[in-house]
């Protein structure tokens, strides 16, 4: 036998991560994570935002994430066990926990109804304009949001975040296997929804 295959598996090359370079800089020099900052505060923002439905906790949460990611930073590390343990799928995990962590806490301390209709007015200047386009939108969100949690943000991360089969299982903790099928079941359930 020629060494056994532990040993071929442990010695499994770590695949390449195009943020690397960019993340070592930022562990020499915290100003240097401005670089992934810029490069993902639009996608982790589109998460959250389609996740909360509010532009306001859309902003907060994202300000948390990479706050969070750059005190973690150091921490980080990619495994060769895991395939897609890159600073992509690191840094979405910590948008998924830090979710779940809002939702926890507006479960906790609801929000108003009064506040609501007042956050609604202040953002609404016209709505005889909009009726249109937010009839369509509406009924649209109205079929995402009946989703189970893990449904929902499987279409979000695939759709509008554009990420492969392998990373979703990554940023979910979930196979990929299991990740096709809550992809799949999610755009039967919207399109039932649609008719």
């Amino acid at each position: 036998m020629f060494g056994g295959g532990r040993e071929e598996a442990s010695a499994r090359p770590i695949p390449y991560d195009a943020d690397r370079p960019a993340v070592e800089a930022a562990r020499r020099d915290p100003g240097a994570f401005d670089a992934l900052y810029r490069k993902y505060v639009a996608q982790v923002y589109s998460f959250a935002l389609y996740e909360t439905r509010d532009q306001h906790a859309a902003e907060d949460l994202t300000e948390q994430v990479f706050l969070s990611a750059l005190r973690a930073l150091p921490k980080f590390r990619e495994r060769s066990e895991d395939a897609d343990s890159t600073f992509r799928v690191w840094l979405f995990r910590i948008a998924r926990n830090a979710l779940a962590n809002e939702r926890r806490r507006s479960r906790r301390h609801p929000q108003a109804p009064l506040d609501d209709a007042l956050e609604l007015a202040a953002l609404t200047p016209d709505p005889a304009e909009q009726v249109a386009s937010a009839e369509i939108a509406g009924r649209a969100w109205a079929a995402i949001a009946e989703l189970p949690d893990d449904r929902r943000q499987a279409l979000v991360l695939r759709f509008v975040e554009e990420m492969s089969t392998r990373e979703i299982a990554a940023v979910m903790g979930r196979s990929e296997g299991a990740v096709r099928v809550l992809v799949h079941r999610g755009l039967r359930s919207v399109a039932r929804r649609l008719g």
